[in-house]
């Protein structure tokens, strides 16, 4: 199957849409747990340029996706700093780094998260809504015709496979023109054929837009198509290298 390009979506009313630059300093994360403190990330210092594309890899439970959730600003660090952008997302209140959230970046998860009770095409509408922009019906079509669901809009989630599904959250990531676009997992549920389309979607929007791409996988094959490479081991970053991409 063939997707058409992926639409420009880069709103000309917002500031954030060029790709941000990510800086993490000193990084820590503990959690509280009935045995006792349990450190999930250990000095992680990181650095991503504007509009570059990261893998993160290594065994389950070696911190990935906790330092995930720390860059799209889902929690904050017990230690350390975390920059995007201008914006030390790890020293704002709690609501604005949610308004920052709806309003730069763009979150893909292995659990595509659809609102159940919205069809294809008012799940990706509410994300532009929540992003303070005006739901423009035509915008969403052509988006989701690039990711060959257009056909699909009337439909519930629960009407949809599952690489139709993920498809439409990619969608709803890319609808307001995020700086940053942070995925966990985005193929493990798929098969081989949904995985490669997913991960293209995702390439194509990270080159079309300049945005700023960081992926958590286990698959190898889906990590070398990034341009660089982190390798991380009981919460420590074990290495980084560029690749081929």
């Amino acid at each position: 199957m063939t997707f058409g390009a992926v639409p420009d979506h880069r709103p000309a009313s917002t500031a954030h849409t060029a790709g941000a630059r990510i800086a993490v300093a000193d990084l820590g994360m503990e959690y509280a747990t009935p045995t006792g403190l349990v450190r999930a990330l250990d000095d992680v210092t990181l650095t991503v340029e504007p509009g570059a594309s990261l893998a993160i890899v290594g065994p389950s439970g070696c911190g990935k996706s906790t330092l995930l959730g720390l860059l799209g600003g889902l929690e904050v660090p017990t230690a350390g700093e975390v920059r995007i952008g201008n914006e030390v997302i790890s020293a704002m209140p709690d609501q604005e780094r949610a308004a920052l959230r709806r309003r730069a970046f763009g979150f893909v998860f292995q659990a595509d998260n659809l609102q159940p009770f919205l069809t294809v095409s008012e799940n990706v509408g509410l994300q532009a809504v929540l992003a303070g922009l005006a739901d423009e019906p035509a915008e969403r079509q052509a988006l989701l015709d690039a990711l060959d669901v257009g056909s699909l809009g009337h439909r519930f989630p629960d009407q949809l496979s599952g690489g139709q599904r993920q498809r439409v959250a990619v969608a709803r990531a890319l609808i307001h023109g995020p700086s940053l676009v942070v995925a966990d997992e985005p193929t493990g549920s798929l098969d081989a054929a949904s995985s490669d389309k997913v991960v293209e979607l995702l390439l194509q929007m990270h080159k079309a837009n300049g945005t700023t791409l960081v992926i958590v996988t286990h698959d190898r094959a889906v990590a070398e198509r990034m341009e660089a490479v982190v390798e991380m081991r009981d919460g420590h970053v074990n290495g980084t290298r560029a690749t081929r991409s």
